[in-house]
């Protein structure tokens, strides 16, 4: 069966293993059922998210002009303690940023390759820890909006790390962690404004099972720029990876924008 249609991360449903979909036009796909089949990926054009131009994608699957302008792009995305919707203040849409940053936001530990800290909309839970490959995970406080949730992250991040090693994280060379034991151990490090809002009672962590039939011993990234037709058997799905028999893995999340065939034979 053959699809076509522009790159976009995966839809997940939690689950004993998470189900993944992949939206290409008309089309809804569960890649679950694509596993131990083999798949042929070839890039056809750019297609920018927003403008919908075949213009080169310059990050997040937005063409350059698109990625300073819109705000769906704004800084605050990456950096939440950039916020400043609570202070009325515009940064590129005040509507919009209202709409993201002033609602409930989660600071979390997870551990997909090693313990981090992250931050994430409360109704991005538990979407947000399957995107990271993350087998366990706990909310550690939540607060109002997400510049609280920003600077939470930046005082944590002195104690733990706020990135994920994906080439562990892909290759399953990870060890559990008692993340009760370390939430507790860094609630001491809360700032003072959001000490009120640290969940204490919080002691259920979250863990998740992926589809993977066999994880790479070492891991070979797929970049469709400079390979723009690739076949292999799928082997598992973690994160926003689609991990392949050779060893080879592919980031579908990195690769938004790109207007793809997509064959399972």
């Amino acid at each position: 069966m053959i699809f076509q249609g522009v790159l976009q991360k995966m839809i997940t449903e939690i689950g004993s293993p998470v189900q993944y979909y992949l939206q290409l036009e008309n089309d809804f796909i569960n890649i679950n059922q694509a596993l131990n089949k083999t798949l042929e990926i070839t890039f056809l054009k750019h297609e920018c998210l927003h403008c919908h131009l075949d213009k080169p994608i310059y990050r997040q699957g937005y063409c350059k002009s698109c990625f300073f302008e819109i705000p769906q792009a704004a800084d605050w995305i990456i950096r939440p303690e950039l916020s400043t919707a609570h202070l009325d203040k515009e940064d590129r849409d005040l509507g919009y940023e209202k709409r993201m940053q002033l609602q409930p936001h989660i600071v979390y530990l997870a551990n997909s390759s090693n313990l981090k800290v992250g931050v994430t909309r409360k109704d991005q839970i538990p979407t947000r820890w399957i995107d990271q490959g993350a087998h366990e995970a706990i909310a550690i406080v939540e607060v109002p909006n997400r510049y609280l949730a920003g600077i939470t992250e930046v005082a944590l991040k002195e104690y733990v790390a706020d990135k994920t090693n994906w080439r562990k994280m892909l290759t399953n060379t990870i060890e559990d962690v008692d993340l009760l034991a370390e939430k507790e151990k860094l609630s001491i490090h809360i700032p003072g404004e959001v000490t009120p809002y640290y969940l204490e009672n919080n002691t259920k962590e979250t863990h998740i099972e992926f589809p993977v039939l066999g994880y790479p011993k070492k891991v070979k990234s797929l970049n469709l720029s400079k390979i723009p037709n690739y076949t292999g058997v799928l082997k598992g799905i973690k994160g926003q990876y689609l991990i392949f028999e050779d060893d080879t893995v592919f980031n579908v999340r990195s690769n938004e924008g790109y207007y793809v065939s997509f064959e399972i034979k």
